[in-house]
């Protein structure tokens, strides 16, 4: 009879799909047990919980985006400069100009301005789920190291870039469209334009209808928009995480910070941008996901994390991934999704919005451009994987109640800011929902299928990982170190191999190429040791597997004295 060796299985089903389950069961939906309305002495205002699910998503995404960034190669961004800029620019207008064709296609009473707006919402790839594509143990076998790094850094960088394409729809709602105006001449002529304008100053400060024509909304969309809130959130954020990254590699040395507030350092750094960039008006996600970067600017702070097998951050990653979604199973606005006499949104309608969003949204822009990005994408099934996981996640609900509070309530808004209000949330909230199920259960789905067929994992850039206890399943892509237990050789892992960093891995009484070492005085013992053996014959890399094993471990004792 078989047995199954449960540590030969590796989960595949994101976390997340469970945790929007859990939410949708115990939220006012089913057991009505959490109800985000109920979260005060009285019952929370719309308004109130919006706020509230605001603030949340903001704290939850400037976290997951610092972390994001300094798990990234040292100096990714400015090596990889060019892609990163045709996927942030370029791509990005092409999927915001195809998702408000697929709303246009399918959503009533909506215009052209309106639908722009919420087709910015849902524009940008949503860094939570991003991340666990490209993290997790289905990528670790299949997926190229360049695909899962330029996945994981244009989710990190796309929230912010895609404020410009919401703001510019935006801006040019406000300046250009003037509703009750009529241009026809005549006694009524007067009037109308006297009445427009009594209603846009009884609506207060800066939302709503706002005049000033085209030319008064691209000067505020570029100076307001551009200049202070995107432009300015980079340097900003790149300032505070490299002088961050010298003061902590400064104590580091030093020997004056433990390791539990080394390795929490980038929650404290994220909030403090969070608030600090809540207080100067600047773009808090943008300059998180660059201050991620710039602390490991030098790859120090990576190597430092990798080298203590960091799983705080890994913890706090996967504690925020749950509740995150899990509150958005709670406050998905179920009753929105069928209208058909109010605002005209049906269930059927909101489907053929997904599966259009799913195709058109982002797989022919990558298929158009791949050919331009050599270097990370080598094919047209890697540029259809990138383009199919393009998920919406947390990042459009956080745009989403970004844009209500950009506009007049309901109750003072115009026919057709009223009926962009009206369409926004189920629009964007179904989408969200939408994409968490069909992209949560296409990596499993997909997975099963590259084992039926026995499609082989990728065995590249091999290191050795510490087995913690003999508990511990191997990893994705790993298998037991054949020369010593307490190791696993992994292969293909997200973070590269960094030089004078990482163990040499000796597999089947053979060095592996191109392997770094643990550290740099390892480095000069193991050279000493192998010198005579390398020097006799450069091209041969044979080596007894028991006698170097003695050899490190007399090197690693002479060390300790």
């Amino acid at each position: 009879m078989p047995i199954l060796d449960v540590s030969e299985l590796n989960i595949v089903l994101s976390v997340l799909v469970p945790a929007v389950c859990i939410g949708i069961v115990f939220g006012p939906l089913v057991a009505n047990f959490l109800n985000a309305t109920r979260w005060a002495t009285g019952d929370l205002t719309e308004d109130q919980k919006s706020y509230i699910t605001l603030g949340f998503m903001r704290v939850m995404m400037g976290v997951q985006l610092l972390i994001a960034g300094y798990q990234l190669p040292a100096k990714y961004i400015v090596s990889n400069w060019y892609n990163m800029a045709l996927l942030l620019v370029p791509i990005t207008a092409i999927r915001w100009l195809f998702t408000m064709g697929c709303l246009l296609a399918t959503i009533p009473k909506i215009t052209l301005l309106a639908s722009l707006t919420i087709s910015a919402c849902v524009t940008s790839i949503d860094p939570v789920l991003s991340q666990s594509i490209a993290k997790g143990p289905f990528a670790d076998m299949y997926v190229a190291r360049p695909l899962r790094e330029i996945i994981s850094a244009e989710a990190g960088a796309n929230d912010g870039f895609g404020f410009p394409f919401l703001m510019l729809a935006i801006t040019l709602m406000r300046h250009t469209e003037l509703p009750g105006v009529v241009t026809s001449h005549g006694a009524d002529h007067k009037r109308t334009l006297v009445d427009a304008a009594g209603e846009l100053v009884a609506r207060a400060g800066e939302v709503g209808r706002l005049d000033g024509g085209i030319g008064k909304a691209m000067v505020e969309w570029l100076v307001e928009t551009w200049l202070y809130v995107v432009l300015m959130a980079i340097p900003y954020g790149a300032l505070v995480g490299f002088s961050a990254g010298k003061a902590i590699n400064f104590f580091l040395k030093r020997r004056w910070i433990d390791s539990e507030s080394y390795l929490l350092f980038p929650v404290a750094l994220a909030l403090f941008i969070i608030g600090t960039c809540g207080c100067i008006g600047t773009n808090d996600l943008l300059a998180c996901f660059a201050a991620g970067v710039a602390l490991n600017w030098d790859g120090v702070y990576l190597q430092e994390t990798l080298e203590r097998h960091d799983e705080v951050n890994g913890s706090i990653d996967v504690l925020l991934n749950f509740f995150g979604f899990m509150y958005v199973g709670i406050i998905m606005p179920w009753g929105k999704f069928h209208d058909p006499d109010g605002t005209g949104i049906t269930v059927p309608r909101l489907f053929g919005l997904g599966f259009l969003v799913l195709v058109f949204r982002r797989i022919p822009a990558m298929l158009m451009t791949y050919k331009t990005m050599p270097s990370c994408i080598k094919n047209w099934k890697e540029a259809f994987f990138m383009g199919y996981f393009g998920p919406i996640g947390v990042g459009a609900i956080f745009y989403c109640e970004h844009t209500k509070h950009l506009f007049p309530k309901l109750k003072s808004a115009d026919e057709g800011e009223a009926n962009l209000l009206k369409a926004l949330e189920p629009c964007v909230y179904f989408l969200v929902i939408f994409s968490v199920v069909v992209h949560g259960l296409s990596i499993p789905a997909l997975d099963a299928l590259y084992r039926f067929y026995k499609v082989p994992p990728i065995v590249e850039d091999a290191v050795q990982v510490q087995r913690k206890t003999v508990y511990v399943p191997p990893p994705a892509n790993a298998r037991p170190d054949s020369a010593d237990e307490d190791y696993f050789v992994a292969y293909n892992r997200f973070s590269r191999p960094v030089p004078n960093h990482r163990r040499t891995v000796l597999f089947n009484g053979q060095v592996v190429e191109r392997l770094p070492l643990v550290r740099e005085d390892d480095a000069r013992s193991l050279s000493t040791i192998s010198s005579s053996e390398e020097s006799s014959d450069a091209d041969s890399v044979d080596m007894d597997e028991e006698k170097f094993q003695a050899k490190m471990r007399q090197a690693s004792l002479q060390k300790l004295g």
